[in-house]
């Protein structure tokens, strides 16, 4: 199982990631266990300076703007 966190304050474009994260691993067949992140303080201390941020088992794979969906299958299959 793969452990993923998305962070953000809880705009759209935070739950648009958190449902692409969802759907790609849903579509890859994979486990995961994602984590929403809002508090502002946990967003800095995990090094994320523009939000969303996604990071994967504990290393931060992507912070600013939507993901790119061919990406986000690529953190996940590995």
């Amino acid at each position: 199982m793969k452990t993923i966190k998305v962070y953000g304050p809880g705009c759209k474009r935070c739950e648009t990631t958190e449902t692409m994260v969802k759907d790609a691993a849903a579509k890859l067949g994979v486990e995961v266990d994602v984590t929403k992140v809002s508090d502002p303080r946990e967003i800095a201390m995990a090094g994320v300076m523009s939000t969303p941020g996604i990071s994967l088992d504990g290393k931060l794979v992507h912070a600013g703007g939507l993901p790119d969906a061919a990406k986000l299958e690529g953190w996940l299959s590995t």
